[in-house]
């Protein structure tokens, strides 16, 4: 699973309130979806924050030495992040869905419990009035049998199904008419506009732990890195780390467009 370190703070944008929409419209319908961006754009980031993976991750028995359980409410516990393996089958996919399942569910009969002590099992389950979620990130990787798995139990469970993907992934589920017919809503998660580069960037240069010289962005500076990054998040947090290097290694108080360039040059930058 993604959780990365420097993937730095998470700041709520249009397209991330756009997500969290379409995500609650496919839970409230019972519908699969499909979430599309390209790389770096992040569709991740917004799952995880989404399904609350942040803080339910490490309770997890897979990845804590000791028992802990989330301190969420229960409805905050209704949202499975799963994540395929590069090399899958259809009972590793299926396996793994109903551990994280189970975990979810145990951890809010632990906090119903710890809540309410006289709260049966079945007093429990009542209280999950909200229909479960399965987040599949990086869904490129299932093949035709894995998607059917997942189909399969989306047919024998009252849950909805949201499948992020890199653009064409829309087209390619087409293809199998079982699955797609199941599909209520396609959405394509989208690089930051403009204005919500200006706020990121602000952020960005706040955090620089370095003396800048004021708190006004450098207009040439602001424009390069509107234009290398084209709003893509990940390469932002890349494009910012090295220019945080550079200014290190050469003493320098103010971002320029010259520290921008600098620090272009050393990165590696695909299509995106």
């Amino acid at each position: 699973m993604n959780n990365r370190s420097d993937a730095g703070p998470f700041l709520v944008t249009k397209e991330h309130r756009r997500f969290v929409e379409f995500c609650d419209a496919c839970r409230r319908y019972g519908y699969i979806g499909i979430c599309f961006g390209v790389p770096g754009v992040g569709k991740t980031r917004s799952a995880r924050v989404y399904a609350h993976w942040d803080r339910i991750e490490p309770c997890l028995p897979t990845r804590a030495e000791s028992r802990r359980w989330p301190k969420l409410r229960p409805s905050q516990m209704r949202t499975v992040l799963y994540t395929p393996n590069v090399v899958n089958s259809p009972k590793r996919i299926r396996d793994q869905i109903s551990e994280l399942r189970a975990y979810l569910l145990s951890f809010i009969y632990d906090r119903v419990a710890e809540q309410k002590p006289q709260a049966s099992p079945s007093d429990s389950y009542k209280r999950l009035r909200q229909r479960e979620l399965i987040l599949v990130d990086e869904a490129d990787r299932l093949q035709m049998n894995g998607l059917e798995e997942i189909r399969d139990l989306y047919d024998r469970s009252d849950m909805a199904v949201v499948f992020l993907g890199l653009p064409g992934i829309e087209k390619r589920l087409a293809r199998y008419p079982q699955l797609y017919s199941r599909v209520g809503f396609v959405h394509h998660l989208k690089p930051l506009s403009h204005e919500e580069m200006q706020v990121v960037l602000q952020h960005k240069w706040q955090q620089l732990e370095l003396a800048l010289d004021g708190d006004v962005l450098d207009a040439e500076a602001v424009a390069a890195i509107t234009r290398i990054t084209g709003g893509n998040f990940r390469l932002i947090q890349r494009l910012f780390s090295q220019m945080e290097r550079v200014m290190q290694i050469n003493q320098l108080h103010a971002v320029t467009r010259e520290v921008v360039e600098a620090a272009r040059e050393l990165l590696v930058i695909g299509p995106t």
